[in-house]
Order: structure tokens, then C-alpha cells, then sequence
């Protein structure tokens, strides 16, 4: 009995004589409908996890740029608070400790006054800095510190 001969067994014939292409993909080891999707998985999953690393990375130098300038504040407040100086020894102070520190562009403005602070006469020294966004570049005067320290009678 040959396929042409047999009628309504021929297309019974040929299916169970035909294999897929899927079933030799499947023997060689490749699912068909996976194809390709590792790369586009790499991709995505990675350039992800590379942004949110970044992110990250930004988010600890903003931080210690603000810890930095606050820190700079502080000391030079207390500084000008001695004996022996004054407002303008303390800015002094600040921009030096700021540059040596940082950047020179970070020290750029500085000011200092006296105020009342909870009730005590105090030395403030305030720094306005750029906001670092994208590694140190960021919009100007966006950060603002404040460092006080108590005047000595």
C-alpha cells in the first residue's frame, strides 16, 4: 500500500511520519520559544542593576559632600568663637577646610553672623554649595549648611 493509493490514510501517513522542527530543536538541546531571551534578559536585568548601582553612588557623595560642608561649618564656628578670632577668622576657616576637603568650588559661598540660637548668643557660619546630581556637577547655591558654635563672654 503505497501514500497515493491508500485515500484518507495518507495525511494519517505523513503526520506520523513527519517530525516537527520543534522536536529536533528539542533534541539538539535549544527550546525555540526561549531563543535569544538570555541576551535580552542580561540586558535588562543589567543595565538595571548598572543604574540603581549608580544611583546608589550618587546618593553616598551627596551625602558626603553634605556631612563634609557641615563638618567645615562647625569647625569653623568654633574656631571663630576663641579668644583670640573672629567672623572673619571662622570664614577663613571654613573655605579652607572646605577646599582642602573638596573643591575650591565649594567654598565659594560663605558667610558668617552673629544670631541668637535656643537663646545663646552664637556664631553662624552658613555655606550655600552646589548639589552634586550628576558626579560633582549640579545646579549652584542648591545645598545650604549651617555650623553654629557659642560666643565666648
Amino acid at each position: 500500500m503505497t501514500p497515493s493509493t491508500s485515500g484518507g490514510n495518507t495525511c494519517r501517513f505523513l503526520d506520523s511520519k513527519r517530525q516537527s522542527p520543534l522536536k529536533f530543536e528539542r533534541e539538539a538541546g535549544v527550546e525555540p520559544v526561549e531563543r535569544g531571551s538570555a541576551v535580552v534578559d542580561f540586558v535588562l536585568v543589567g543595565s538595571l542593576l548598572t543604574l540603581f548601582f549608580l544611583a546608589i553612588i550618587q546618593l553616598t557623595l551627596v551625602l558626603h559632600i553634605r556631612n563634609t560642608l557641615i563638618d567645615a561649618a562647625a569647625s569653623g564656628a568654633r574656631y571663630g568663637t576663641l579668644a583670640d578670632r573672629g567672623a572673619a577668622d571662622a570664614e577663613e576657616r571654613t573655605r579652607s577646610l572646605i577646599q582642602k576637603a573638596l573643591n575650591p568650588g565649594f567654598a565659594e559661598h560663605v558667610s558668617t553672623s552673629e544670631v541668637n540660637y535656643q537663646g545663646l548668643r552664637t556664631l553662624e557660619v552658613t555655606v550655600r554649595a552646589p548639589m552634586p546630581v550628576i558626579g560633582l556637577i549640579g545646579p549652584r547655591d542648591l545645598l545650604e549648611v549651617k555650623g553654629h558654635a557659642a560666643v565666648q563672654p
